[in-house]
């Protein structure tokens, strides 16, 4: 079985992340899964976004929590990677959602909810009622370095899959994993490396951020079950060299 590419924030390394264009240059790629992040704002709408602030990644400052859909969509959000993105705006996760279906798109949806800084009250119910309109063909996988956002999603969705993000730390992970909570484990590339890879009978393994050609070629030789890239277009041709075709 081949490695699966998770396009990490949409087509990160060549597009705006976290933007439409990110996430259709992703599915024009040819990804087998988009991952990207969610949060919410101060009117209560589920939001597109990595960072707590908006700051890095528009021309606008502020937190999400503090601002409303209707000034988080005054910030551009595809400016600052590039003038030839002036205009992105930031996704809410129903935007998301209509891409993947006009793209006919079948492939993972791997949705972390960002609650490891803020614990947005109430988070998990919105995303779980959204997550209804999910077409029935995307594989849906939430993921979170908050084991309790993790243990909260599965009281109310214990028939999804979910997986345990770490980068130093894996006792909570081991936790999750002892009590059934999780199916697969999603390390930082560097903290595996390290260890000589991670043998963990049971568990799928997806490690991020796979971006150089040497951590493609090391993760692709292990067999893990997918990997997480800003460069999807890149890794499915380093997969071909060598998982073939």
């Amino acid at each position: 079985m081949k490695t699966k590419i998770f396009a990490h924030r949409g087509s990160k390394g060549t597009r705006p992340e976290n933007t439409l264009i990110s996430f259709q240059a992703a599915i024009d790629a040819g990804a087998d899964g988009i991952e990207t992040d969610v949060q919410l704002s101060k009117d209560g709408k589920l939001i597109i976004m990595h960072d707590e602030k908006i700051d890095r990644t528009t021309n606008l400052t502020g937190r999400v929590t503090d601002l409303t859909l209707a000034e988080l969509k005054k910030a551009d959000a595809g400016v600052k990677f590039s003038d030839e993105y002036r205009g992105e705006q930031i996704p809410t996760l129903e935007e998301v959602i209509e891409l993947l279906k006009r793209n006919n798109f079948k492939g993972t949806f791997n949705l972390e909810l960002k609650t490891n800084h803020i614990e947005y009250q109430g988070i998990e119910e919105l995303v779980n009622e959204q997550m209804r309109h999910l077409p029935a063909d995307i594989h849906l996988l939430y993921s979170s370095f908050n084991p309790n956002s993790i243990r909260r999603m599965q009281k109310i969705n214990p028939e999804a899959e979910f997986a345990s993000l770490f980068q130093f730390k894996i006792k909570e992970s081991r936790l999750l994993a002892k009590n059934h909570l999780i199916t697969s484990l999603h390390p930082d590339v560097t903290w595996l490396r390290e260890r000589h890879g991670l043998f963990w009978p049971k568990l799928l393994i997806r490690p991020w951020t796979v971006n150089s050609t040497k951590n493609m070629i090391y993760c692709f030789k292990k067999k893990y079950d997918a990997i997480f890239t800003d460069y999807p277009a890149k890794a499915l041709e380093v997969r071909k060299n060598i998982q073939g075709d």
